[in-house]
Formats: structure tokens, C-alpha cells, sequence
């Protein structure tokens, strides 16, 4: 039987376990968000040089 110390460090390493996974997870979701912008704002700027271009002509 487990004593009320070992509970609770049980129950410490679970919580920071849990947080830190959220976090690593957490930082995943804002690079992909980066990634997916910086590559919206590169179309974007794609877009606009080819429109610039074909009004030249």
C-alpha cells in the first residue's frame, strides 16, 4: 500500500507529465500556424507580382 508521500509524488510526476505534453503539443500547433501563414503571405505576394506583371502587357 502506497503511503500519502508516495501518492503525491505519484501524483506530481502524472501533473508534470501532462503539462509538459500540453506544451510540447502547444508549440506544435503554433509552428504549423506559422508554417500555414508564412505560406499564405507567400502565395500572396506570388499572386500579386503575377498580377502586376500581366497588367504591363
Amino acid at each position: 500500500m502506497p503511503t500519502g508521500k508516495q501518492l503525491a509524488d505519484i501524483g506530481y510526476k502524472a501533473f508534470s507529465a501532462s503539462m509538459l505534453l500540453l506544451t510540447v503539443y502547444g508549440g506544435y500547433l503554433c509552428s504549423v500556424q506559422a508554417y500555414h501563414y508564412l505560406q499564405l503571405r507567400s502565395a500572396r505576394r506570388r499572386a500579386a507580382e503575377e498580377q502586376k506583371g500581366s497588367g504591363v502587357l
